[in-house]
C-alpha cells in the first residue's frame, strides 16, 4: 500500500488540517501518517488559539515516520514559525523525501492568520524550491509572487513568475475568483494547462486547500502523472461539495467522506 505524510496544523473541529488530509488521503487509496505543527482551537466560525509545538518535537516525529514507514509523498500545510519550516525543509532534505507538495497556508477559511510573517518567509525559501508542486489560491499567489491578480491572465503571470523563480511546479487555484473555480498548473518545464471547473454554490467550503493537496499528494504517491493526480484531485473536491454536508454555523467543511460504501459505514 501506498504512503503519504500530512505536515500541518491540527483542525479540532475536523474540517481541515490534519484531520482533513487524513481524511482526504484514506479516501483517495492510500496510508495516511502525520506529523502535527501546532494545536488550533477552532470551529467553522473561526479560530480562537494557536498552541505551537516545538521545533525538537516537530523533528521528532518526522523521523519517526520516516524511519519506519517512508512516506510515498508529503503533503505540507500550515507551519505557523520559520523554526518549524527549518526543520521541516532540513529533515526532507536529509530523508531525500519525494512527491512533496506545499498548501502555503497564510489565512483560514474564516479570515484568521496562520502563519507569521517571518514563518510565511521562510516557507518561500525553504520550502517552494525543494517542492514539485505548490498550490496557493489567488491571495496565497499574490502574497508569494507580489502581484496583483484580477483575470486569469494574471493568475497564468503570477504562476509562470512563482514556479521560474522557485523551480516548482504552480497550481493556481481560481476558487477566491468570484467568476469561476478554474486552476491554471504551470509546470517545472514551462507547460501551461488549465484545468476547468464548475463553480458549486455552498458556503461549506471549510478545509477545501488542505483537501485538495492532499488528494494530489495521495494520487502522486499512487505514481499517477501530476495531470492525472490534479485532474482527479478536483474532481473528488468538487464531488465533496456537491454531497451538501451542512455543519457548523459557519463555512462548513466539505463531505469528505461522501462516496464511503464500506459495510463498516452503515
Amino acid at each position: 500500500m501506498k504512503t503519504a505524510l500530512t505536515i500541518a496544523g491540527s483542525d479540532c473541529s475536523g474540517g481541515a488540517g490534519i484531520q482533513a488530509d487524513i481524511k482526504t488521503m484514506t479516501m483517495c487509496g492510500v496510508y495516511a501518517m502525520s506529523a502535527i505543527t501546532a494545536l488550533t482551537a477552532q470551529n467553522t466560525q473561526g479560530v480562537t488559539g494557536v498552541t505551537e509545538v516545538s521545533p525538537d518535537f516537530l523533528r521528532q516525529q518526522i523521523d519517526a515516520v520516516f524511519e519506519d514507514i517512508r512516506p510515498d509523498a508529503v503533503k505540507i500545510g500550515m507551519v505557523p514559525s520559520a523554526a518549524l519550516v527549518e526543520v521541516i525543509a532540513e529533515r526532507l532534505k536529509h530523508y531525500g523525501a519525494e512527491h512533496i507538495i506545499v498548501d502555503p497556508v497564510a489565512v483560514s477559511t474564516s479570515g484568521s492568520r496562520l502563519s507569521t510573517t517571518n514563518g510565511y518567509e521562510a516557507m518561500k525559501k525553504l520550502l517552494l524550491p525543494i517542492a514539485e508542486l505548490v498550490t496557493p489560491n489567488i491571495p496565497e499567489a499574490e502574497l508569494i509572487s507580489g502581484l496583483t491578480i484580477n483575470s486569469e491572465e494574471e493568475m497564468i503571470t503570477a504562476a509562470k513568475s512563482i514556479g521560474k523563480r522557485f523551480g516548482c511546479s504552480v497550481l493556481c487555484k481560481g476558487g477566491h475568483n468570484t467568476n469561476s473555480a478554474n486552476d491554471f498548473l504551470f509546470t517545472v518545464n514551462g507547460e501551461g494547462i488549465w484545468f476547468r471547473g464548475k463553480r458549486i454554490d455552498t458556503t461549506n467550503t471549510h478545509g477545501t486547500g488542505c483537501t485538495l493537496s492532499s488528494a494530489i499528494a495521495a494520487n502522486l504517491a499512487k505514481e499517477h502523472s501530476m495531470r492525472y493526480s490534479i485532474q482527479t484531485s478536483k474532481e473528488y473536491v468538487s464531488s465533496a461539495l456537491s454531497a451538501g454536508l451542512d455543519l457548523g454555523k459557519g463555512s462548513g467543511p466539505v463531505h469528505h467522506s461522501f462516496d464511503l460504501k464500506s459495510r463498516f459505514a452503515e
